[in-house]
């Protein structure tokens, strides 16, 4: 807590005042440290932003080493209805003739028969296909199973290749058809089967019993992502009822069957009420204890309950599942699905296309069909190679009763087509239409035979990307010597320090800037380091090559029409005569590139852009060293260390400003006290002569 210092009151004197000017006096040392550490801090800001600009141009250079900068390809067709192509810079100057296309490559595709029974009363995709069982065309076959689908994920730990899904006490999962449960590592799925989860599967292949217990062929990596949608026999859970409750609500309906066990007696649902769509709730002896309606999910009891009990429900759900096998160029892809009947048909077909089957599968009502394609085209084996006529296979196969009774998707075969073309006069195939060959993308458009004029190919080197790219490139360079020039050659004001405190409470916010503006220029005005690089940048530039893959007559930047500009106070700035260097593209572009991105064991033979990346790359070290950076301790660089000396120096004045405040408080003070005491020894003199009198 600061000292409570009232001054003046024997003498009349402000001491308050004469010690604040005082005070006022001994600061102005203060002030300066402190205009010395702004000055400081200004000039590592200037540093670091210089070092932001070089980076920058570092990241040019580094895009400019590539070969794609001065490699670009164009490609012409004579007949783009027919054929297109485009080319990366590794392809080279070359011609291609495709005499011939005899296939377009296509993806397999199947279509269903109606899905509906009635052409005139044809199902709504968007409601439950338990609603619309009426209206299937399989309506009197086709059957729902009764279970409860469940989904669990768990995370591998690297440690382990068993696990344990959590089940409720008394769920058993069914394993009768394993083949119809979906297990998957990272995505990938993986052949299930019902076996001895103590004995060791085969490659690719998990086991799982009743109790839910995992057994895969080798340790889960660590987070691997497991997946596990499985079927139970029928759903348990346990409701707490307290007492009084006359009903409650299942989470989940419809419901295909269901039991209620209280007080150790199960009570089982019977047929449904035509008019009330309630079914009975009776033991074995037909005792009734209540009622519940399997399609809206809600029990009734016949008497509220006299006391609080956890009552046990156990249900099931009508279910289906299939599944879609594709071939492709990855390998054979097997998908299952798990089907609730409360789902509606939009819903199936989404599950299908977000699913790794590979395949689109869309509804389309006016024809009442479904179609699903391969997302790939080709025709493919099973090993991923391409096939011919002899070993057509199953490319998309859907299994299953849902899969062929409601969606009407048989397992006939279908197979997708490859691409059958003749390329200077090589008979060739492919499973795309668009398809890479040394460098360049083809791209098949339309069927042609010999009889069609045949479609020629020119690949060139596309003179007039590579001169964008390295207009580009001398328009950075001009920017950024034009940045650094101007922060090199700023005015510097020498009468313009920082603003003290006292000085910013008497100017405005516009006039402070104004102040500042001036106080930081010229900053790093004639900077060693910023001067440095310029110079080095344009001895880099104008410097010859001297390298064997450059045609000597066009080593220098101005031998391919690239000068300095005649105005001298730019700093070295380039100018392009583009006429001089779109010829030199044309005619030499190998030396061209190598002018720029050759390289050599020595400076002379480096190319433009080797040599300037050294000179930029020192000079940011310099002033990494000058000024650090944001992750720097000021420990790490020059002025950082400056900083912490004029820091120390304020820390010590500033004590040393406290200790003087005080002396010179002690000395009024005690001046103070002094005059009390005179005035008082004159008030008793003057009060003894009067006395006398």
């Amino acid at each position: 807590m600061a000292n409570l210092r009232i001054g003046g009151l024997a003498s009349g004197m402000d001491i308050d005042q004469i010690v604040g000017d005082l005070m006022k006096a001994e600061r102005m040392p203060l002030n300066k440290l402190k205009q010395q550490k702004q000055i400081l801090q200004w000039q590592r800001d200037d540093y670091r932003s210089m070092n932001s600009l070089l980076l920058n141009f570092r990241t040019e250079l580094t895009n400019m080493k590539m070969t794609t900068q001065y490699r670009a390809r164009s490609v012409t067709s004579t007949n783009s209805e027919l054929l297109t192509a485009t080319a990366s810079s590794a392809a080279s100057q070359a011609s291609y003739t495709i005499n011939s296309v005899s296939s377009l490559a296509s993806a397999a595709t199947k279509v269903s028969g109606g899905i509906s029974a009635s052409k005139l009363d044809k199902i709504d995709p968007a409601q439950s296909l338990l609603s619309q069982r009426s209206k299937l065309a399989d309506a009197g076959t086709f059957q729902w199973s009764k279970g409860a689908i469940g989904s669990q994920t768990l995370k591998g730990d690297g440690n382990l290749d068993r696990f344990k899904l959590t089940l409720n006490p008394g769920e058993v999962i069914d394993t009768s058809n394993a083949e119809n449960i979906s297990i998957k590592v990272n995505g990938k799925t993986l052949n299930v089967v019902a076996g001895d989860t103590n004995t060791q599967p085969p490659a690719d292949t998990v086991f799982i019993d009743t109790a839910g217990n995992l057994k895969y062929n080798s340790i889960i990596p660590k987070d691997a992502t497991i997946k596990v949608d499985y079927i139970l026999q029928e759903k348990i859970d346990t409701k707490p009822l307290a007492a009084g409750t006359t009903d409650f609500q299942m989470g989940t309906m419809p419901l295909s069957s269901f039991k209620l066990e209280k007080g150790g007696t199960v009570y089982t649902a019977g047929p449904a009420d035509p008019v009330t769509g309630k079914s009975s709730l009776v033991d074995g002896g037909g005792n009734s204890i209540g009622s519940i309606n399997l399609e809206t999910g809600k029990v009734e009891f016949d008497a509220a309950l006299t006391a609080d009990e956890n009552v046990k429900v156990s249900y099931t759900q009508n279910y289906s599942t299939f599944n879609i096998t594709t071939q492709t160029s990855k390998g054979s892809i097997k998908e299952n699905f798990l089907i609730s009947a409360t789902e509606s048909l939009n819903q199936v077909i989404n599950k299908v296309n977000i699913s790794n089957a590979g395949v689109t599968m869309f509804y389309d009502s006016y024809s009442d069909q479904i179609s699903i394609t391969r997302n790939e085209t080709g025709d493919y084996l099973t090993n991923g190679s391409l096939s011919d006529d002899t070993y057509k296979i199953n490319q998309i196969a859907a299994g299953g009763l849902f899969a062929s009774s409601v969606l009407k998707i048989d397992n006939l075969d279908v197979n997708g087509t490859n691409a059958v073309f003749n390329i200077n006069g090589l008979n060739t195939s492919r499973a795309t239409n668009t398809f890479e060959m040394n460098g360049v993308t083809f791209t098949l458009k339309n069927k042609f035979d010999t009889a069609t004029t045949p479609v020629s190919l020119s690949v060139n080197n596309d003179s007039n990307k590579v001169f964008d790219n390295i207009k580009a490139f001398v328009e950075k360079y001009n920017e950024l010597i034009d940045k650094i020039q101007k922060k090199t050659s700023e005015e510097y004001y020498r009468s313009y320090k920082p603003l003290t405190d006292e000085q910013r409470e008497s100017l405005s916010e516009k006039q402070q800037e104004q102040w500042e503006e001036k106080a930081k220029s010229g900053l790093l005005k004639r900077d060693p380091i910023l001067t440095g690089v310029l110079g080095g940048m344009r001895s880099d530039f104008y410097a010859p090559v001297k390298n064997a893959t450059i045609d000597p007559l066009m080593n220098q930047l101005a031998s391919i029409g690239i000068k300095t500009t005649a105005n001298y106070l730019e700093g070295g700035k380039l100018e392009i005569n583009e006429a001089a260097l779109k010829k030199a593209i044309e005619d030499n572009p190998e030396s061209v590139e190598n002018l720029f991105r050759g390289t050599g064991r020595t400076s002379d033979e480096q190319g433009i852009v080797h040599r300037l990346y050294e000179t930029v790359n020192g000079a940011m070290d310099k002033l990494k060293a000058r000024a650090g950076n944001s992750f720097s301790t000021t420990k790490q660089f020059t002025l950082g260390r400056q900083l912490d000396n004029v820091d120390n120096q304020i820390n010590r004045f500033e004590s040393r400003l406290t200790q003087v405040e005080d002396r010179y408080w002690r000395q009024f003070t005690a001046m103070e006290k002094a005059i009390q005491k005179a005035n008082s020894q004159s008030a008793y003199i003057m009060q003894q002569f009067s006395g006398g009198n």
